[in-house]
């Protein structure tokens, strides 16, 4: 088999296993912030017992995105030398300001997050559950900041000549905020925070669905709801401001992502079809005239270019790339309709006694990560065949050493081992999720304070 299209298939494998962590860190760590506050606010046992268990749930996932992503590092130098060598510079700061502002932010408040709930006062351990939010997200920046440099570069200059050419940066803040940057990163860190809340919507209905832990259960639907409700909104105009980009920035990965084979004016918005590149049409399609024309430029007349301005050896995987970018799109349209209609029964009080609707929300913790995960693709083999836009091939950027067999083989076992690895994440989440937080009647509790602190008040 080809050495290119193995070390292509493993780094996907590698960073789409590794992706199904860090999005739920971000989104957890944000539940966790409001959560706590509502406990710091209220004084209500309730909340904090809920604090104690999801920060349970965001460490096992912390760790397992901790372990999965220090992978990708070492594939870097083994099967991509060259590219290494090429962005080495640009992605030695971004990850050097990744361990100053995220990692070391993290590292310092987790073990007050996850043991000092009963060594540190409430305003203290929620001041790291916040630091620890914080440093996630900042972790994120940073991976953004330098995948998106790679979409479109920006603050540099190119120094030596062939193999020995590489990206200097010459202006920082003009790397960092690249043309895709912003963008980029406000999609993303979204997305995580879809992840997080439809876990805690998930978990949440399967504990009403049982009968179990109702009390912390309703009030974690509502939270997670809450979230997800507006993040679901933000998500959809951040799309939209992300696809407007591509079509300044990257106007071919465009074409690829709505199946553009001709340039064109009023050009059609493709709802479902199926691209078909030997006749250079869409199969089936049910499309919207003008409608692209219009959310890329704002015209319905504007002109969109097509894959015909390129050769075909240089087009992207059409089909794949059409495919997985309408199917992130269905995803967010089934997480604005199961959330705004939970939204609107909860209004009505049928949520909690609906049962398929609750069991539609037990299985809708899958739609963030399906979203994020072809999402992933769309963006990152659109820009096919360049591994740093308009400047480094995909193929310039393999190591010159590395064998087919060599990679085939590390594939196999990382195949094994990631296997175990989300076996005994899973396994451990079930665990997490059959105990549950304890049998505690909260709403009790929280009476029998009040009525302890009002007794004091009048003596």
């Amino acid at each position: 088999m080809d050495v290119e299209i193995l070390a292509r298939a493993q780094f996907a494998f590698t960073i789409m296993f590794h992706y199904i962590y860090p999005p739920l860190s971000i989104g957890l760590g944000l539940i966790l912030v409001f959560i706590e506050g509502l406990s710091l606010y209220t004084g209500r046992p309730l909340y904090k017992e809920m604090a104690k268990f999801w920060t349970k749930v965001f460490a096992l996932t912390f760790a397992m995105g901790v372990a999965t992503g220090i992978v990708m590092e070492f594939e870097f130098g083994t099967n991509w030398a060259t590219y290494s060598r090429y962005v080495g510079d640009v992605f030695g700061s971004a990850l050097a300001a990744e361990g100053i502002f995220a990692f070391f932010l993290e590292s310092g408040f987790l073990a007050i997050l996850l043991f000092g709930w009963d060594r540190v006062g409430p305003k203290m351990h929620f001041f790291a559950t916040l630091m620890v939010c914080l440093g996630a997200h900042f972790s994120a920046i940073w991976i953004v900041v330098a995948n998106s440099w790679m979409q479109t570069p920006t603050g540099y200059h190119i120094v030596g000549e062939g193999l020995k050419a590489r990206a200097e940066i010459i202006d920082f803040w003009a790397m960092v905020f690249n043309p895709s940057s912003v963008d980029r990163l406000i999609h993303v860190t979204l997305g995580a925070w879809l992840a997080g809340a439809f876990v805690v919507i998930s978990v949440s209905a399967y504990y009403i669905l049982k009968q179990r832990h109702l009390d912390f259960a309703r009030s974690s639907l509502k939270i997670g709801l809450s979230v997800a409700v507006v993040t679901v909104i933000l998500q959809g105009i951040s799309g939209d401001s992300s696809a407007k980009g591509v079509a300044v920035n990257q106007p071919y990965k465009l074409a690829a992502l709505e199946g553009v084979y001709k340039t064109q004016t009023h050009a059609p918005l493709s709802i479902f079809g199926i691209p078909n590149s030997k006749t250079q049409t869409i199969d089936y399609n049910i499309a919207i005239p003008g409608m692209l024309s219009f959310l890329s430029f704002g015209d319905a007349s504007a002109e969109v270019k097509g894959l015909d301005q390129i050769a075909p050896k240089d087009w992207p995987h059409v089909s794949t790339v059409f495919q997985t970018y309408h199917i992130m799109i269905a995803m967010w349209v089934l997480m604005l309709i199961f959330s705004f209609l939970a939204v609107f029964m909860w209004q009505r009080n049928t949520l909690f006694t609906s049962k398929w609707m609750l069991r539609g929300l037990v299985l809708s913790a899958i739609f963030p990560q399906i979203a994020n995960q072809v999402g992933w693709i769309s963006a990152e083999m659109g820009r096919y065949p360049w591994i740093v836009y308009g400047l480094l091939r995909i193929s310039d950027g393999l190591s010159k050493s590395v064998t087919a067999n060599q990679v085939l083989s590390s594939i196999i076992l990382f195949g094994f081992v990631y296997s175990f690895l989300f076996i005994l994440f899973v396994y451990l989440l079930n665990e997490k999720f059959k105990h549950g937080p304890g049998e505690i009647d909260y709403s009790t509790t929280y009476r029998q304070q009040k009525v302890v602190v009002q007794e004091a008040t009048h003596e």
